[in-house]
């Protein structure tokens, strides 16, 4: 997992290093500009970032690394894969919740398949949005033909991701 985050780091760094270089080439003042823009957006986010990665810490000592692998793990097979489905449908919060739990989970043993499912259930159907933007802008027939296979998606692609991570895995 280090060597992941340490490539992960390696790749940003050198995006940003290119991106920097790309804006300073255009314009000189162009990364200080980038810099107050990220420091607004930055401001914009930090409470759910924050409140993101306080709730993967509480989570993280309630939840015992043993009851993780049970419900969650690569054993639980299929009830981890319906468990991971239903937290994903009614999971509240953005990405800035659902990946730190998400990588809190990874981190105790829940399953690669497991954490695939909860985050493409997440991703593709979110009550709230559904509620709030989808159905009152492009009215329920849309809405209803968009959401109805995306909340059949998720199990099948935990299962087929699943089934790729462990042909990653023996490489």
């Amino acid at each position: 997992m280090t060597k992941r985050m340490d490539l992960s780091v390696t790749i940003l760094l050198a995006l940003t290093i290119l991106v920097g270089a790309t804006a300073f080439l255009k314009d000189r003042s162009l990364p200080l500009q980038g810099l107050y823009a990220s420091g607004r957006l930055f401001g914009s986010v930090w409470i759910e970032l924050l409140l993101g990665f306080l709730i993967a810490g509480i989570l993280e000592v309630l939840l015992a690394p043993s009851q993780v692998a049970e419900w969650l793990g690569t054993d639980a097979s299929m009830r981890g894969i319906l468990v991971g489905w239903a937290a994903g449908l009614i999971l509240p919060g953005g990405p800035y919740l659902l990946f730190p739990i998400a990588a809190n989970l990874f981190k105790h043993g829940a399953a690669p398949g497991v954490l695939i499912t909860l985050i493409t259930a997440k991703t593709l159907i979110s009550p709230i949005r559904v509620l709030t933007y989808e159905a009152p802008l492009l009215g329920w027939p849309l809405t209803l033909a968009r959401c109805l296979p995306a909340v059949l998606l998720p199990p099948i692609l935990g299962v087929l991701g699943q089934w790729l991570f462990n042909l990653f895995m023996k490489k």
